[in-house]
């Protein structure tokens, strides 16, 4: 046998590792839907919730409103 020459055996061996090797794949982009709301959990003071609330429904809106006045959007 030409021992430059790779034998049917270790070439099943290569094709095998090939194929069985796991994938090594880059960070996964999350695509979002354009204005899609995020949950998130934060603590805030008593007053200010009470003060979104005290209008009933529709507080957390308003909270999003006044925090997206607060950062310039």
């Amino acid at each position: 046998m030409d021992r430059f020459r790779p034998s049917a055996r270790s070439a099943a061996e290569a094709m095998f590792k090939k194929a069985t090797e796991p994938k090594i794949e880059g960070p996964k982009t999350v695509l979002s839907a354009p204005g899609a709301k995020e949950m998130v959990s934060m603590r805030i003071d008593k007053d200010v919730l009470e003060h979104f609330q005290a209008d009933g429904p529709g507080w957390q809106e308003r909270i999003n409103a006044a925090l997206r006045a607060a950062a310039g959007k």
